[in-house]
């Protein structure tokens, strides 16, 4: 009797956890089957998007298959315990992902009001075939995610997912010069990953993106576009995007943001007439909050911005730590206007800022420093306030030079502790963010810039409108200047640079300093800063 009862339970709870399961096999399956196992798989995206799904349902689509057309959800929600999970099944030892071919569709993937969701192991594309609503430029995504009530959504997981070939018009689409001018692009284009609220009722939060690859998109790979800072509490982590036509990562009106060990190569890309052709590898805008740690920024193209990473104007405590920067055509350290207290600390940065003004189309000079008070057009400049630029180490070979801009609309800064090893020419350059300042005093106030090793006098141009106090110079002796990998630049000159940096302290009237704090306790490389930090990102052992 009782074998009975505990039979009769776990078939109850199999069949239970069964009908939570719907398989779609878009070579094999038919949507008349009951869609609950493989053999009896539905055929359809269209399918899945007829259905209303429940707290702990999983719906899994077949590897290999390569499934045409757009897989919508709307209105679903899971609960913590139990989110609604997409994925795959029948994976087989080559590690196939099913695909879905949004070629004609907006988006391979949209979730419109969802909460508590796992989206994971799938690959999308969409190569044209752009679909405009209205008179508005058109937008196709690989992954939509997106608010348009006033609600609360919550707990979006995207995860293993491999986003490429994403463009809005189709192959041999030819953009007119003037495009890759505009300051975020006017014409359709395509996105790998995006994050939209569209009412500012609404809040997106408890976001991640982890492991997954995008490659070759019109325009930024992975995008956060916030109201009023309301998409929130985002973890962006171990993804990899490349050749992206515009941004790799951008995110706007966002806050509390963790981007650690991303990978981020050749954005801005032209390799394709349909991208935009410019782009950082990461910037933000409007945010608060956001600490950017152990990436790395590679390769970034483009006629204007295309730093490796910069902070663009209305931010606050944006702190960029641990990264690599290398080959930027805008250089390394980009900080714009009405910002606050946000740092540059513990990075290394590898032959950026190479850009020239003025050659083949470009309209801005790359740099490896620059400090601009530029807050929109038709504003007045204003700031960055509070600026740390701390034990960051500086490599620029002899063919490029290195160009350095200050606004005198800047107010606090310190730098303090950095290597620069600046092989050729430097030269003071002027923002020219749109149009070169005329407004302002000629000094920044407050000011703490000292203790700095230079490899050689003029490194840090003398009309830059502030200096040094006590500037050292000298050969950091590195293991390999000219290499592209951390251990290259590790200090060989143990007298010069071991235990020679200054305590990072307040600048004089910041009464918040940074919210991770003004001290660390590893270098760049992880190992530990013991007593007094070296100079530069890394500590001699």
């Amino acid at each position: 009797m009782k074998y009975t009862i505990l039979l009769s339970i776990v078939v109850f709870f199999f069949s239970c956890s069964v009908k939570n399961n719907f398989y779609v096999d878009a070579e094999n399956g038919n949507d008349s089957n009951s869609g609950h196992s493989p053999q009896s798989a539905w055929k359809t995206l269209n399918k899945l998007n007829q259905t209303n799904f429940k707290p702990g349902d999983r719906i899994l689509l077949a590897a290999g298959s390569t499934f045409k057309g757009s897989l919508e959800l709307k209105n679903i929600s899971g609960t913590k315990e139990k989110p609604v999970k997409i994925s795959s099944y029948n994976r087989d030892e080559k590690g196939q992902l099913p695909i879905i071919d949004s070629k004609g569709f907006n988006n391979g993937i949209l979730l419109e009001n969802c909460s508590h969701v796992l989206l994971t192991d799938i690959e999308i594309t969409g190569n044209g075939g752009g679909q405009r609503i209205g008179n508005k430029p058109g937008m196709n995504c690989g992954v939509l995610v997106t608010a348009t009530v006033a609600a609360d959504f919550e707990n979006i997981q995207l995860k293993n997912l491999q986003v490429h070939d994403i463009f809005f018009e189709e192959s041999g689409y030819q953009r007119g010069k003037d495009e890759v001018r505009t300051a975020n692009g006017s014409q359709s284009y395509g996105w790998g990953i995006r994050f939209i609220n569209q009412n500012e009722k609404a809040t997106i939060s408890g976001i991640l993106v982890e492991n997954c690859r995008v490659e070759n998109v019109a325009h930024t790979g992975i995008k956060f576009t916030g109201g009023n800072q309301n998409i929130q509490d985002i973890k962006l982590c171990s993804n990899l995007v490349l050749f992206s036509g515009g941004p790799g990562m951008q995110m706007s009106g966002v806050k509390n943001v963790h981007v650690q060990n991303n990978h981020i190569a050749n954005s801005g890309s032209s390799n394709d007439s349909r991208k935009w052709g410019r782009g950082s590898g990461l910037w933000t805008w409007g945010s608060s909050d956001v600490l950017i740690e152990k990436n790395s920024f590679r390769n970034a193209n483009g006629p204007g911005d295309s730093a490796g990473c910069h902070i663009d104007f209305n931010c606050t405590n944006v702190v960029v730590q641990y990264n690599l920067s290398e080959n930027n055509a805008g250089g390394f350290c980009e900080i714009l206007g009405n910002n606050y207290n946000c740092a540059y600390r513990y990075n290394v940065s590898i032959n950026d800022g190479h850009r020239v003004k003025g050659e083949n189309g470009t309209f801005q000079e790359g740099k490896i420093f620059w400090l601009s008070g530029y807050a929109g057009n038709g504003r007045k400049r204003t700031g960055p306030f509070n600026t740390y630029f701390y034990n960051n180490t500086i490599y620029v070979s002899k063919d490029i030079v290195a160009k350095i801009a200050v606004d005198r609309a800047s107010a606090g800064v310190l730098i303090a502790n950095n290597i620069f090893c600046i092989e050729g020419e430097s030269l003071a350059v002027k923002g020219d963010q749109y149009k070169p300042e005329t407004e302002g005093e000629s000094r920044v106030k407050n000011i703490v810039f000292k203790n700095n090793l230079y490899l050689k006098e003029g490194n840090w141009p003398a009309g830059v409108l502030i200096q040094d106090n006590a500037p050292m110079f000298g050969n950091p002796e590195f293991q390999h200047k000219n290499g592209k990998e951390l251990s290259d630049y590790i200090p060989g000159n143990r007298d010069l640079i071991k235990d020679r940096g200054v305590e990072i302290k307040p600048i004089p009237g910041d009464e918040i300093g940074l919210v991770p704090g003004l001290k660390v306790s590893e270098d760049i490389l992880g190992n530990p800063i013991a007593r007094l930090p070296d100079l530069g990102a890394i500590e001699i052992n």
